[in-house]
């Protein structure tokens, strides 16, 4: 890139916001890869235990078959995850205190503490950052980042030959404001 290129790009706010947002997911994406690896879990096992973090702070907890729909995976593969999990120390399955017939599926309590203390220190940075803003801009930031989330998730990518030309989705509409 030039300098000309450069200065051009520096007054561009929008390139500048995009870049922002590749900057944030770049580095979360290397702090989750840097957890992952400490805890020597895969993606998948990283975010069945981040579901079940949820689920049971929420009052929900999980069977093998909620955590399958929840992490969009077959019920086999999700026997193999959790069979893992559990095989190192990470999940447990226990009989449901409701229903007797049900297995719920728990991260340990070592787990929970372990990511606890790495995802708290983030959520703690973010919480920091976010507080810090006027309202408005929160709110603007807010909607600007829900529609950024919709327009990746509406993506359509062609099924094989012709890469690099994702298309909406016919039912994506226009992103709100």
């Amino acid at each position: 890139m030039t300098s000309r290129d450069r200065s051009a790009h520096a007054a561009d706010p929008v390139q500048d916001l995009v870049d922002a947002v590749r900057l944030y997911r770049d580095a979360e994406s290397s702090m989750r890869s840097q957890s992952r690896d400490s805890m020597h879990l895969g993606r998948t096992d990283m975010t069945a235990l981040r579901v079940m973090l949820r689920a049971g702070q929420a009052g929900r907890p999980l069977s093998a078959a909620a955590l399958s729909r929840e992490l969009g995976i077959s019920t086999a593969a999700t026997t193999v995850l959790v069979d893992r999990l559990e095989q190192s120390g990470h999940a447990e399955r226990r009989r449901s205190a409701t229903d007797g017939r049900v297995i719920e599926v728990w991260p340990t309590a070592a787990t929970e503490r372990e990511v606890r203390a790495t995802m708290g220190t983030m959520h703690e940075r973010m919480m920091q950052i976010a507080s810090a803003l006027p309202p408005e801009d929160s709110r603007t930031i807010h909607r600007f980042l829900v529609a950024l989330g919709r327009a990746m998730t509406e993506l359509d990518f062609p099924a094989t030959g012709t890469a690099g030309t994702a298309t909406p989705s016919p039912s994506a509409g226009p992103a709100s404001p």
